[in-house]
């Protein structure tokens, strides 16, 4: 086994605040681009954990991210759904890819609220949905910060030349 990631392996990082359309989007990276899509949601829901729950959600975040680099090394394309609401978390998660020799695309979906808004409430309005009131997605508008172009030109371009969301 060499010592560097097996070739092609890289992770497809697809961020934004809820009802930006990071499923819909990460859901079609993982059928295009032949990958595994690790969405935290999906596994904290499994688990019987509140995803609204920051504290574990924190911790549940870093074991999936430990583990995207670590499938993304052995040569496969991860596509991992996290928030990477502000910059020193995309920055962070883009230094800990490229220390571990792991390409990393950034996917970032930047969508006005009252657009995420009508998403969000009619999923609110699905069986099983994790329900977010407009409160509580207006009061996450704070955090975010969308990437500028300096910003994603630090991250790597698709293969082939193209560029992430």
């Amino acid at each position: 086994m060499g010592t560097g990631p097996a070739r092609g392996g890289r992770v497809l990082l697809v961020c934004g605040l809820p009802g930006a359309g990071k499923t819909t989007l990460a859901r079609r990276l993982e059928v295009e681009r032949g990958g595994v899509l690790l969405c935290p949601d999906d596994w904290l829901v499994a688990l019987g954990l509140d995803p609204l729950d920051a504290r574990p959600r924190r911790r549940f975040e870093r074991e999936l991210w430990r583990h995207a680099l670590r499938l993304a090394g052995r040569g496969l394309v991860v596509v991992v759904e996290l928030g990477g609401w502000t910059r020193p978390d995309r920055r962070r998660l883009r230094e800990e890819a490229h220390r571990a020799g792991v390409p990393i695309e950034l996917h970032a979906l930047d969508v006005p609220f009252e657009e995420r808004w009508r998403r969000v409430e009619r999923r609110n309005a699905e069986p099983g949905a994790v329900v977010v009131g407009r409160d509580e997605l207006a009061g996450f508008e704070r955090w975010w910060q969308p990437p500028d172009d300096d910003e994603r030109a630090a991250f790597d371009p698709a293969p082939g030349g193209g560029a992430g969301g």
